[in-house]
């Protein structure tokens, strides 16, 4: 479809959740953009109009941390499957990670994802560089296409074939040469082999509620430690991903503005909304790495959210089958499916009162394209993409094994009701998902990045 001949979109009269405000005010959306944005618009264009009343307006979700699992794990998942639950959720971009099969750990192998997503994402899209202890020329090969993928990553604790990095050789040589967004994991794998086998060897059998003590608080924060030491060192554009401990808070600061820091943090939905407690009912369905932990933790990540030292949310969505997810405990895999909720999860939050609707834009939203400096999306702005979606604050949406869109077909949010519901999203401007409907006829873009 050429941009000039798409569906022009005119709301009325709706609530724009957008850089700190809430306002009711018309939007045009015109060629895959936002056109205009004003207290009152009236054309004489043909137009599709949608009354706002009583309905909010938001940028698109971007979520900066998914594991769709194509190409090599399409049990689980695929990029189409998991991109249509994304935008059934209001997630109208992510970013993917390396851990496929294969990993994608040179450019050829990236762009085979990029291709993969290119004819089936129902989202915006962008893929992550993996690195692995061999792979340093690779990765900064990607120096020269910085404004065509979101960044590096770097898994400093156990992952999936080839990429537990733990070479400080390499270490040294991407923190000192990447000009790309470097993007960590960060557990210290010998305190986690350490915990496991002390534990081990006093219960025999571990069970889900051991799982916080063997990737617990000190394994985290050591590696946190060791990549901000080496970014710090040179200088680098560090990210770390999922933050999921208290004493980890130590080692972030808010007085900067997100434009000037060059360290950033990321929390993901699971440790704001779980607790440890919650093992005893849920068992290993919130099994995932790093591990949700005690309720302190949990209060402590609110905190820092809310006073900018942790920048972004993201889901780290990680879907498995539900076999894969049995005990006992060596056997159930890490990782929840969590994409198609992370914007009603939060707004239960803010139906509870811990957080503004402005606050869940701006950690959602605005700040993960500043973060990234993504081209043109992120905020309702004219002349930006519309990626936009919209919620009715006043329908109840639960949790059911029938409306879930995940290939694997479950989630640990199941009967659980959200306060709120998603409407309509939409992805460059056409409507690609309206009360539970689909339209598949035009798939996401490739995101670009604003890099000199």
């Amino acid at each position: 479809m050429r941009y000039q001949d798409m569906q022009k979109y005119l709301f009325k009269n709706i609530q724009l959740v957008n850089e700190g405000k809430i306002q009711a005010l018309d939007l045009l959306t015109n060629a895959g953009r936002i056109e205009k944005i004003a207290p009152s618009i009236e054309t004489r264009e043909k137009v599709t109009e949608i009354n706002g009343e009583g309905h909010y307006l938001l940028p698109g979700v971007i979520d900066d941390q998914v594991h769709f699992r194509e190409p090599g794990l399409t049990h689980k998942a695929n990029i189409y499957t998991e991109s249509r639950a994304a935008v059934a959720g209001g997630v109208t971009g992510f970013m993917e990670m390396p851990n496929t099969i294969p990993n994608a750990l040179t450019r050829e192998l990236l762009e085979d994802k990029y291709k993969i997503a290119a004819q089936s994402s129902l989202a915006n899209y962008s893929f992550f560089m993996g690195v692995s202890n061999t792979n340093a020329e690779d990765v900064l090969v990607m120096n020269k296409y910085a404004k065509d993928i979101c960044g590096v990553k770097i898994f400093m604790g156990a992952s999936t074939g080839n990429m537990l990095v733990d070479n400080h050789s390499t270490l040294n040589r991407i923190f000192s040469d990447s000009e790309l967004l470097i993007a960590t994991h960060c557990e210290d794998e010998r305190i986690i082999k350490r915990n496991y086998e002390k534990l081990k060897q006093e219960k025999g059998e571990l069970s889900a509620t051991d799982h916080p003590l063997v990737r617990d608080e000190e394994a985290c924060y050591e590696s946190s430690l060791i990549a901000i030491q080496f970014a710090k060192k040179y200088n680098s554009r560090l990210h770390i991903l999922h933050i999921s401990t208290e004493k980890e808070l130590q080692l972030f600061g808010n007085m900067l503005p997100l434009k000037d820091k060059k360290i950033t943090a990321e929390v993901c939905v699971h440790h704001l909304h779980f607790t440890a407690d919650d093992y005893e009912r849920l068992g290993y369905n919130i099994k995932c790495n790093p591990a949700i932990k005690a309720p302190h933790h949990k209060e402590a990540l609110w905190k820092a959210l809310l006073d900018d030292r942790l920048d972004v949310i993201a889901t780290d969505h990680a879907p498995h089958t539900m076999e894969e997810k049995q005990g006992p405990y060596e056997h159930a895999h890490s990782g929840l499916p969590l994409v198609q909720h992370p914007l009603l999860m939060m707004w239960h939050h803010y139906q509870e009162g811990r957080i503004p609707l402005t606050k869940i834009v701006e950690k959602m939203s605005h700040a993960v394209a500043d973060c990234f400096r993504i081209s043109n999306r992120g905020y309702l702005r004219e002349g930006y993409w519309a990626d936009m979606v919209m919620v009715n604050p006043n329908k109840l949406q639960t949790v059911t094994k029938e409306n879930l869109f995940y290939k694997c077909g479950w989630s640990p949010l199941e009967n659980f009701s959200f306060p709120a519901s998603i409407e309509k999203t939409f992805v460059n401007g056409n409507l690609v998902y309206d009360k539970g409907m689909f339209n598949e006829s035009v798939q996401g873009q490739r995101m670009a990045f604003d890099r000199d």
